[in-house]
This record gives C-alpha cells, structure tokens and sequence, in this order.
C-alpha cells in the first residue's frame, strides 16, 4: 500500500477515535467594525461596531479540530457558572460535542479572550480571567472525570494554557490513568517546567517554547535536536516534537531516532491554532490506530492546511483528503469543497468584508450561456459559490440519459473559470438547504425564472440579501446542443 492509499485509510477510521481533550478553556470573542475617525478624548481609534462572533479557544479549540477531522471528542475541563460558560456550551453543541464531561464551577470565571478589530487589523486584546489553581475539591472531580471517560477513549490530548486547570496533580493524575489504560498521551505544552508532564508519550513545543524550556537560543537543527533530546532523557518521554512553522516539524525519539517533516504548506496566511490542529490531529491519528510517524504525518498535512486561513481555523476531513490526494494539484481544483470547509470559507471571506453570492445548476456541457450567467453573477458579489447539482440529482432531473459529464468533471470546469471562487456538491432536488446554510448576499438565477419562482429568493430576502435574475443568451441550452449531436 503506498503513502496517500495508507493515510487515507486511516482517516477513514477517523470515525471510531474518540479522543480525550483535557486543558484550559476559554471563549474567544471578535468584534469586527470600521475606524473612520480618532477620539476626541484620546489619540486612539474609535471602532464602529458592525459584528460579533464567539469561537471556542484552548482545549475547545483542540475539540473543535477533532471533530471538523471527523473524530470523536471528550472535553475534560472546568468553567464558570456565567454567561461566558454558557457560550462554550452552546458552542461545543454546534460542533456535536457533549459538555457533560465538564466541571462547572460555581464562584470560577470563565476566560474570555476579546479581540477588537478593524478590517484586517487587529487594535487591542482585552483579557478577562482570573488566573486561580483549582481547589482540591474540584481536582478530584477533574480526575474522577478523566478516569470515567478513559475507558472509551483512544488517546489523551492535555492542552495546557496555564489558566489553573491543569495543575501538577491533575497532569499527573491524567498521565497515570492513561498509562494503565494503555493509552498514548499528547501534550501542548505551558512554560518552562517540563517535569509536569514526566512519562507523557509525546510534548509538541514551537520552536520558541522548546528555547524557553532549555534555557537558551536555538540557532541550528543540530540545537533544535539536542535540546529536544536533552528533554526526552531528563522527564522520560516518549519523544518530543517540535513545530517549526515554515521549517516543517522534527521529532526525537526516547529511542533516539529523529525524523524531519518538510513544511506542506504552499502560503502562510495565519498560524493561529496550528499547534492544537497538530496535537488534534495527532490524538485522532493514533486513536484511529495510527503509528507514531504516520500520525506526525497526517498532523502535517493537517497544519498546512489551516496555516493557509485567516484566524484560528480547523482543518476538515475533506480537506485533508483532498490535500493527500492533490499535492500538487492547481489552484482551482481547490475550490472543489464539501459543505463544512465551505462554511469556513465563508465565514472567513465576510470576516474581510466580502459579500457572498450564490447559483446553482446542471452545468452538464457548459456553454455560452452558462458562462454569460456565471459573469453577471460573479459581477454582483465579491465570491461566487456554484451549487453543483450531484450526477444522482441530475439523473432524477433530466432523465437516466444525464449527466454527460460526471460530477467531478463538471465541478473541475467550473472551479477554472475566473468568476466561481467555490463549488459545492449536492444531491437535493433544489438547492434550498445549501441557501439556508451559506446565507448568500446575493442569489442568483437566469431572468427564465421570476423572483417568486427561485428557490430560497424568500428567505434571501428575508435577511436582507437580494435576487438577481441575470440575462440569458437565447439560443444556447445543454438539450439543444445534446439533439445537435444527435442528428
């Protein structure tokens, strides 16, 4: 079985892994606007607010990639009894992940992370936290808590934030009742003091936090490599990997064997996150039955994916498979996405003030036609997506004779075309749930159509948005063009 065939399998276990993430939480919280002018009080910006959104951030962050790679999460944390907590609730239920394994905290606040910002650019971060240890009383849930959800989980990611969770005892605590399950444990590592986590099965510090837990500069990969080594001998670990951004990653084994990994990103937008994608994506691997190196592996495709997004992102099954299956494939095959990484991609276009269009059709043989439609309508916003009809629905559509053309060839056609920055598949009969969930700006359809007639023109309306009923070049149709060939 070569490599691609080999990591593709065991995404597909990805499914089966359930994987316990135990660490800090906190909610991070944007708030977008315009700065059009400076306080009268003060030389500072005033923000004019347009938005908000709330993410989940630490261990929620690490849960969140798990479950986009199509894994099976278990938060181990503790929040407070407010709104902030709540919040992450809410989050974690969009995300399909159970909060029952959480410590609620009567008199504890929830961190909340807030960041201001203007296009692009961010202003100010403004932290609200309390940095209290845990008491004894709640250590022992913490612990009772690990213990129960041990005995379903594959592998232990500990995500240390250093916000008091995480104290000597629970790490310690963890790290034993992984060991008797049997089950490897990966740690995001916090500071300076590495015996916290003596007997973890693997650390994976940057390259700045691997110089801060040896005490000095790290200036070649013969540095990086004794450094690494120095503390897989000292806290007996199972090897420490190092993440080093554009550098790629290198891993120094208890066994002292040392392997790099080159860098698989192509362009580096945002290296938010990238460490809880590795560790996620790592813990997921090797629940799934994944060796060592095959799992840095798969966390390396992973993290030059999310490298790729603004802000703190989450690679998704899809995505990976497509990045295995397409190394070297073109810019414009990339914007073949399913309906998850699509929503990302949206969500991160209108973060930058794009607004967001949306058609849909056959597109069996793609003619005059359809190229007129798709330019009027990429003309109206600032990303057009193309819901695809699957060869399933077009069969159901227009007979067992269609399509001509695969889905996979029709969806390659328009991903090339200039206008279309995304192409999403689907099998429905009309394209009404795809509408619902990507919430277009702008929807579009050829002026053969009245806006009443348009699938989703209701509900586009009904946020605000607005129906484009595009002209239409008579005389060109895939039907006609199909009964030409026939004669």
């Amino acid at each position: 079985m070569n490599q691609p065939d080999k990591l593709l399998k065991i995404k597909d276990a990805f499914n089966t892994a359930r994987v316990l993430c135990c660490g800090d939480i906190m909610l991070d919280r944007y708030i977008y606007g315009t700065v059009n002018r400076i306080s009268p009080e003060a030389p500072i910006p005033v923000l004019s607010i347009e938005r908000e959104s709330n993410m989940l951030g630490g261990a929620g962050n690490v849960v969140r990639n798990v479950a986009a790679l199509g894994g099976l999460p278990i938060l181990n944390t503790v929040i407070g009894d407010d709104p902030a907590g709540a919040s992450i609730k809410a989050l974690l239920s969009q995300d399909g992940v159970s909060s029952s394994d959480m410590i609620t905290v009567r008199h504890r606040s929830t961190a909340i992370k807030t960041r201001y910002l203007a296009g692009n650019h961010q202003l100010l971060r403004a932290d609200h936290e309390i940095l209290a240890n845990i008491n004894n009383a709640t250590i022992k849930k913490v612990i009772s808590a690990v213990k129960k959800a041990m005995k379903t989980s594959g592998s232990v990611v500990i995500s240390d934030y250093g916000k008091g969770v995480l104290v000597p005892d629970v790490i310690a605590g963890i790290i034993d009742a992984a060991h008797r399950a049997g089950k490897p444990v990966i740690v995001d590592p916090k500071g300076r003091d590495y015996g916290r986590y003596q007997g973890a099965d693997l650390v994976t510090p940057n390259k700045a936090e691997l110089a801060e837990a040896v005490g000095h500069a790290l200036n070649a990969d013969c540095d990086i490599i004794d450094a690494a080594r120095s503390l897989v001998m000292q806290y007996d670990l199972g090897g420490v990997l190092v993440t080093r951004s554009h550098e790629g990653m290198t891993l120094v084994t208890a066994e002292g064997e040392v392997t790099h990994l080159s860098a698989e990103a192509r362009e580096v937008f945002d290296v938010s996150g990238a460490g809880d994608t590795v560790v996620a994506a790592i813990a997921t691997a090797m629940a799934a039955g994944a060796n060592l190196i095959d799992a840095i592996t798969i966390a390396n495709i992973c993290a030059g994916v999310v490298v790729g997004k603004a802000g703190t992102a989450a690679c998704y099954g899809s995505e990976f498979s497509f990045a295995v299956n397409h190394q070297s494939t073109n810019a414009a095959e990339q914007k073949i996405l399913d309906l998850d990484p699509l929503l990302h991609q949206v969500r991160q276009w209108r973060n930058t003030g794009k607004t967001i269009g949306f058609t849909n059709g056959c597109f069996d043989l793609l003619h005059m036609g359809h190229i007129s439609l798709l330019k009027q309508a990429g003309q109206a916003c600032d990303r057009l997506i193309v819901g695809l009809n699957s060869d399933v629905s077009v069969n159901q559509l227009k007979g067992p004779d269609r399509p001509i053309q695969n889905e996979t060839a029709r969806a390659t056609i328009l991903a090339a075309l200039s206008d279309v920055a995304g192409v999403v598949i689907f099998d429905d009969a009309t394209p009404f749930r795809l509408i619902d969930a990507i919430k277009p700006d702008v929807l579009v359809k050829g002026s053969d159509y009245t806006v009443d007639k348009v699938v989703g023109a209701d509900i586009v309306l009904g946020w605000g948005g607005k129906v484009l009923l595009a002209d239409i070049i008579d005389g060109h149709s895939t039907t006609g063009t199909i009964s030409r060939m026939a004669k």
